[in-house]
């Protein structure tokens, strides 16, 4: 399975899901889902890096913080995001997250994202690859 992100409806907010052949991937794609909620992605040019670390006990609350610390990098760099490079080894997430300054003219952020929630939290593998899931509140 090609990696790949896609939304779905809950109630007011906006569920948000990343697949991919590795649990990096899925959580590189449920990152880029997160930038579709505010954006298209394809207009978000990857220019500057930014360093992300969390952990936690389990894969699914490894996913809430690793959004949770995105959100918080959007919001206090005002930047947007296109591209992850995720490294995920014994509950400690690492990664690179390349992006630019929002540029409201050429975004057109639609909403601004306030958190991950444990709402439909799910990390698991199936037979096509790793699913990871949850909702933003938005």
């Amino acid at each position: 399975m090609k990696g790949r992100w896609e939304h779905y409806a809950h109630d007011a907010d906006l569920g948000v899901r990343g697949l991919g052949e590795t649990l990096a991937e899925a959580f590189a794609q449920a990152a880029m889902a997160l930038t579709a909620v505010v954006t298209d992605p394809a207009s978000v040019r990857p220019l500057s890096p930014v360093t992300i670390t969390c952990q936690a006990p389990d894969d699914e609350l490894l996913l809430a913080e690793w959004l949770n610390a995105l959100i918080y990098e959007m919001a206090t760099r005002r930047m947007l995001f296109s591209r992850f490079d995720v490294t995920i080894e014994d509950g400690r997430l690492s990664a690179q997250a390349w992006g630019e300054p929002v540029d409201p003219a050429r975004h057109r952020p639609a909403v601004e994202p306030k958190g991950a929630t444990y709402t439909t939290l799910r990390v698991a593998r199936g037979p096509e690859g790793w699913v990871a899931q949850t909702v933003i509140d938005v």
